[in-house]
């Protein structure tokens, strides 16, 4: 069943693991559901050669509105929406995969500023993070005290950048990084974007106030563990309402992005193509 009656023209940015599995889907599933590829741009287009028609391979990203793109799909580095997010907003929707890139407090507002000046919207994909809306609605009515979120894998699965690209784990179970998740995201910018996420889904601790953890496991050579904890005010008895998930995630063995995340990534930018282009951020 398509999505709507005119087709929505779809860029992908990126073309990694993930990248490649949302070209597949488009390709193959994309006209049924009323959705059109209209370009590809990786940083490296040699990835590209032989697997991406050569008539969908952008060449620059400052040429994507001759592609005329409804949405463009981010699922390449953060410093992909920090150098051209805003750029991006000018011609189309913007389907954030890389939400670390708005810890940088200045990239945030400029894609809030180039939203509203566009009127396009700046959808962030929820990944790996479970209960997404939950939090959400908790965060809304002001019941929200607290959230943590620890991500665990093996250190082969972690890209480390800065102070931390120098800690190396020799114990079986290591703490890499405990502390607000603004303060992790420019080091580990492609192993933070669940806390990242999370901190977009409760706004009123935002960036500095959900806590981020990161944990170096040598028993996890194939799998991402998520685990969310979050609690509520205190009521009357002075007990407070709380809640803690724990997601395991297979993955490849030096993964950044687990198998279950590919697949609701692909339900993401579905989900996106169904809402309005509201200017804002929205996740989805």
């Amino acid at each position: 069943m398509a999505l709507s009656t005119v087709p929505r023209k779809v860029g992908i940015v990126g073309y990694g693991r993930l990248g490649q599995s949302l070209v597949s889907h488009l390709l193959t599933q994309g006209p049924e559901l009323g959705l059109e590829l209209v370009f590809v741009w990786n940083r490296d287009p040699g990835r590209m050669a032989g697997s991406v028609p050569p008539s969908l391979q952008l060449q620059s990203l400052a040429a994507l509105g001759e592609r005329h793109p409804d949405l463009v799909v981010e699922v390449a580095h953060p410093k992909i929406i920090q150098e051209s997010g805003a750029e991006i907003l000018r011609y189309a929707d913007l389907l954030v995969g890389s939400p670390s890139a708005l810890a940088d407090q200045t990239t945030e507002q400029q894609l809030l500023e180039a939203s509203h000046r566009w009127s396009h919207a700046v959808f962030v994909a929820r990944g790996a993070l479970w209960g997404t809306e939950d939090i959400t609605r908790l965060d809304e009515a002001g019941g929200l005290q607290s959230l943590r979120v620890t991500m665990a894998t093996h250190p082969d699965g972690f890209r480390l950048e800065g102070p931390l690209a120098t800690e190396h784990s020799t114990r079986p179970r290591t703490v890499l990084y405990e502390g607000p998740v603004r303060g992790l995201c420019p080091f580990a910018p492609r192993n933070s974007n669940t806390m990242a996420a999370a901190a977009l889904a409760a706004p009123s601790l935002g960036f500095d106030r959900v806590i981020g953890v990161l944990v170096a496991d040598f028993s996890l050579k194939d799998m991402h563990v998520v685990d969310v904890e979050l609690s509520g005010t205190p009521g009357p008895t002075g007990r407070s309402f709380a809640v803690h998930t724990h997601r395991e995630n297979p993955a490849e063995p030096g993964a950044v992005t687990g198998s279950a995340t590919v697949t609701t990534f692909w339900r993401s930018l579905l989900g996106c193509c169904q809402l309005p282009s509201k200017p804002g951020i929205h996740l989805c």
